[in-house]
């Protein structure tokens, strides 16, 4: 029997890990001729990264056909640069060099038994196109493992084409009122819902650029969405060249691997105080994995909360220092950043918390609302569970993702579309006690129409993974592609 051996290359940081491990689960458990070894770049500071990775190796939803490889840290051989996605390309690009060497020793390990895989191909993540020339050097096609929407992924073909067709750099779309039309977009697009990092930094622009440009080099592109979900793109965009394999919601369902400084005991006491809550009555606000605040506008938050008067559950999280790429982490004393007295106020509604168990959260009999960053893996987490989400995107294509859930598919409120922190001054930047509350009234209503196209959305979501679902059988034709390209 022909046995096949994929490279999986997620780029540095949690978000990016926990899809691509699932869905490297998802090939194996599909196909018993397939294994998969990942190799896993890490940020500085980065101890999620590793505790990660050991708890899936430790858990039971692993499988032997799934090895891990940590890389050699490179960060003292990068500059230090502000601008993260430059700051990802250089530390990727530094990378290189250790991924040649960790693919010889996995073929000249393989060649070494006759019963092996042989290697099929690298599935590298979309900030990790440069990982395409060492595939080539092995002479085996490259696969992508796109992890946000396919919308996103149109708009960054189209802004290609804007730049090599017709020289249009869009830093120089950083017009307040400039908009323009996607060709399976319905709505106009406007330019302040883009990254920022393509709109004010020539630099970081370029560093996408170059992202985007070899996407085409790539054999196929798999993308963490299902045809139901934005089927306004339409089946051409699905039949484009590299082909494209729309395969999700991918997600850890089980949530058996979520990491938080607190451990078991933290997760617990989060799980046993939603148990005591009424059905859908708590509104959950989490802003991912890199999403923090300042002080003035996490006592707006809380004035908000305490002036609605509905059960919450807060993951209040504390910014890096400035000037350095480094995650949010838990406050020791949450009290001295919230209004005096707050948690006394609020003790019979409302729970504070760092990190926060987001899986086993969204998918509780009590959480009926999500104040959500708009992170492309918690957009489809929510939508799987059935929760509508009110938007406050906080960095990277979270505002694009704000626009297409609140303006193209009706599948969420706003509190804010375009909250980027380079686009408008700190004073406009600050959102409102009174804002934020109307967001969370309205993603409250029990009987609105974006709750029930939600719900309508979740059952798509897992009828898509099933046994004849559209997400299944686009699974089932990749599988076939990588076997069938194996020379």
């Amino acid at each position: 029997m022909k046995k096949a051996e994929l490279v999986f290359i997620p780029s540095p940081g949690i978000g990016h890990l926990v899809s691509t491990i699932e869905i490297a689960k998802l090939l194996v458990e599909r196909d018993d001729r397939l294994s998969i070894t990942v190799l896993v770049i890490k940020l500085p500071n980065d101890s999620k990264t590793t505790a990660y990775t050991e708890a899936v190796v430790a858990s039971s939803s692993i499988t032997k056909r799934i090895k891990f490889i940590n890389l050699p840290d490179v960060h003292n051989t990068v500059a230090e640069v502000s601008n993260i996605a430059l700051f990802f390309h250089l530390v990727i690009e530094a990378q290189k060099q250790q991924v040649q060497e960790a693919v010889q020793k996995l073929i000249l390990h393989n060649n070494s038994d006759p019963d092996s895989p042989r290697l099929a191909g690298f599935v590298i993540d979309m900030f990790c196109t440069t990982m395409i020339d060492i595939a080539n050097e092995f002479d085996v096609p490259t696969y992508m493992f796109y992890t946000s929407s396919a919308g996103y992924l149109g708009m960054s073909f189209h802004l290609q084409t804007l730049y090599e067709e017709h020289n249009i750099d869009t830093t120089e779309l950083n017009v307040p009122n400039t908009e323009f039309k996607l060709p399976y977009f319905v709505n106009p697009v406007p330019a302040k819902v883009l990254p920022s990092v393509i709109l004010f930094d020539k630099e970081g622009a370029t560093a996408v650029r170059n992202f985007t440009r070899r996407f085409k080099e790539t054999k196929g592109i798999i993308v963490n969405t299902f045809t139901e979900l934005e089927s306004y793109a339409g089946h051409s965009f699905f039949d484009t060249n590299p082909t494209l394999y729309p395969v999700g919601p991918i997600m850890n369902l089980k949530g058996d691997t979520q990491v938080g400084s607190g451990g078991t005991q933290q997760r617990n006491d989060i799980i046993k105080w939603l148990d005591e809550q009424p059905l859908s009555s708590v509104v959950f606000l989490c802003f991912g994995s890199m999403g923090s605040f300042n002080e003035d506008q996490v006592k707006e938050i809380a004035y908000a909360l305490e002036k609605s008067g509905v059960r919450f559950l807060w993951s209040l999280r504390q910014a890096p220092p400035k000037g350095k790429v480094a995650f949010p982490s838990d406050y020791s004393k949450p009290q001295e950043v919230l209004p005096d007295g707050f948690l006394e106020r609020t003790a019979e509604i409302g729970k504070v918390i760092g990190w926060a168990p987001q899986v086993e959260i969204l998918a509780h009999k009590a959480t009926g609302g999500f104040v959500s960053h708009c992170g492309w893996n918690s957009t489809l987490e929510s939508i799987y569970f059935g929760v509508p989400i009110a938007t406050w995107p906080v960095y990277a294509e979270q505002q694009f993702n704000a626009f297409e859930l609140v303006k193209e598919l009706g599948l969420a409120v706003e509190i804010r579309m375009d909250y980027n922190r380079d686009f408008y001054s700190e004073s406009e930047m600050f959102v409102n006690a009174e804002q934020i509350e109307r967001g969370i009234r309205c993603v409250m209503e029990q009987d609105s129409d974006i709750r029930k196209r939600v719900k309508e959305m979740s059952e798509k979501s897992r009828k898509a993974l099933m046994d004849g679902g559209s997400s299944y059988s686009f699974l089932d034709r990749l599988i076939d592609d990588i076997m069938n390209n194996m020379s």
